[in-house]
């Protein structure tokens, strides 16, 4: 199945309503901003741009800001926000050139998002100046003002716990979504008291007071974690991970045997905001990362389920309902010197290149970074793979007694004199597809667990380059940000973002 770019996809993406009442239904799309074709050069656009395609054509990225933690390494600072300098003609490249530190001990920063992105392309009153910092662990939520000045952003809000926990009763928050209605949505994992609790929090976009919660009372998900929305198929889905009180404090294989992790996708009318449908994945263990496809016509997308380390195509059927399958496998390997016999390569990102062609995903376990070509959604094609860490490297305590895919374990990573501990976890694509640039913490309470020298030694932000025609992957030798070597100790890199946005924080209506 090929992607639909008919001509409605540009004319339509640019028709984006940033007031309420915004989202339709495709064939009954009323948009409330002005609508501007994809080929128009608008001197008074809002933010982002009018069509995936249009946004490969964006700026090379000069600055990148991710998330930095300390929770569970030993040194008694807070979280910070750091920006990196990924500019090869300025002197400061590869390195952190401004720290902002949030208010608060042990937040867990995890991921984050903006106050406004290309879903309100089409209002040229909003413009893209602040990013939005939920504590996963904390509940507190950091609103960061990068638009006064981008290479040292500042704090410009703190929303405190008690009011995400008094008007919409959740806590442990992760997604941050900006939507066309000029709000802010984010997931939340439970309640106060950690249990699981899957429910979405909604910011006023312009003030980021709490207003509530977007869907209706009593009508939370059992589990949540990411989400992805598609309004021109009045359609959201959600993912899980698992209640805090079960991930929070390490991993527990009792715990999977038990059914307390996730194994679900949510799918929930996006007009009426309220669940519709939950699909079983068969074999889908921990569905963490969902993506539709970026072309806001497609009605299908993937999800990566991170235990059972496989990636699941999910698609709307003749019926009008929902469907999944499983499309890519990663063998697990059988190992001597590790945790369990069978070591999976746990799939805990994804990512979607802007034309749809491309599917990247992080193995952190195996240590592998992975190009699939999905021009056929339903018969992904392996284009690229390359080792940066994991567990299975030469000399580690790892032996791998049976490898269905490799002949012999990996060489073990070394950058620049940096041999790099843990393995590849958040990754973020350059608008034009043709760079990749990693980190390696996945959340502290597991890097503890299963990457000790990664608390050690700190993470490591890394770039990799891509053949954007014939696929392929190649470390760039030349680029390390060692996050060991911080002013107040190792820290721990997560989620990464561009100033002007990019394929994982913006959707397209």
């Amino acid at each position: 199945m090929g992607l639909e770019r008919g001509p409605a996809w540009s004319a339509r993406a640019s028709a984006a309503g940033c007031r309420k009442g915004a989202f339709t239904l495709q064939s009954k799309l009323q948009p409330t901003c002005p609508i501007v074709s994809a080929a128009t050069k608008c001197g008074k656009c809002g933010p982002g741009y009018p069509t995936p395609l249009e946004a490969m054509k964006g700026p090379r990225e000069e600055i990148i800001y991710l998330l930095c933690i300390y929770r569970n390494t030993g040194t008694e600072a807070p979280d910070y926000l750091a920006t990196v300098d990924v500019d090869p003609k300025s002197p400061q490249y590869c390195q952190v050139i401004h720290r902002l530190p949030m208010p608060n001990l042990k937040d867990e920063l995890h991921h984050f998002g903006w106050n406004t992105c290309s879903s309100c392309f089409g209002d040229s009153t909003k413009s893209r100046t602040k990013l939005v910092l939920p504590g996963l662990i904390s509940s507190h939520i950091y609103v960061v003002d990068v638009g006064s000045e981008p290479r040292a952003p500042k704090l410009h809000k703190v929303i405190e716990p008690k009011d995400i926990h008094t008007k919409c009763e959740l806590a442990y928050l992760h997604t941050s979504h900006c939507l066309a209605t000029g709000e802010v949505m984010i997931s939340s994992l439970g309640d106060r008291k950690g249990n699981s609790k899957g429910g979405f929090v909604l910011l006023d976009g312009e003030t980021f007071e709490v207003k509530g919660t977007w869907e209706r009372p009593g009508g939370a998900a059992p589990m949540g974690y990411d989400f992805w929305y598609q309004p021109r198929h009045n359609v959201m889905i959600s993912t899980e991970w698992a209640a805090p009180n079960v991930f929070r404090d390490g991993f527990n294989p009792a715990d999977v045997e038990a059914g307390l992790y996730g194994s679900h996708l949510h799918v929930w009318d996006w007009q009426r905001h309220e669940m519709v449908q939950t699909l079983p994945l068969k074999d889908g263990l921990i569905p963490l990362e969902i993506r539709f496809l970026h072309n806001p016509d497609a009605a299908q997308g993937f999800v990566g389920c991170a235990l059972s380390s496989n990636i699941q195509r999910f698609y709307k059927n003749e019926g009008g309902t929902w469907s999944v399958e499983k499309v890519i496998q990663v063998p697990p390997k059988k190992v001597k010197g590790w945790m369990l016999p069978e070591m999976p390569g746990l799939v805990t990102d994804i990512l979607l290149s802007l034309d749809d062609r491309f599917l990247y995903f992080s193995n952190w376990l195996h240590g592998d970074l992975r190009q699939y070509d999905v021009s056929d959604p339903q018969r992904p094609r392996l284009t690229g793979q390359i080792f940066l860490g994991g567990s299975i490297v030469k000399g580690g305590p790892v032996q791998v007694l049976e490898d269905q895919e490799l002949k012999s374990q990996p060489e073990p990573l070394v950058v620049k004199g940096k041999r790099v501990a843990g393995g590849p976890q958040m990754i973020q694509l350059s608008l034009d597809g043709k760079r990749i640039y990693v980190t390696t913490s996945l959340y502290s309470g597991w890097d503890k667990q299963f990457y000790p020298d990664l608390i050690r030694e700190g993470s490591v932000m890394l770039q990799i380059d891509v053949d954007t025609v014939k696929g392929g992957l190649k470390l760039n030798p030349n680029f390390l940000v060692d996050f060991g070597k911080e002013p107040l100790g190792p820290a721990l890199a997560h989620e990464l973002r561009y100033p002007g946005g990019d394929c994982s924080s913006d959707i397209w209506i």
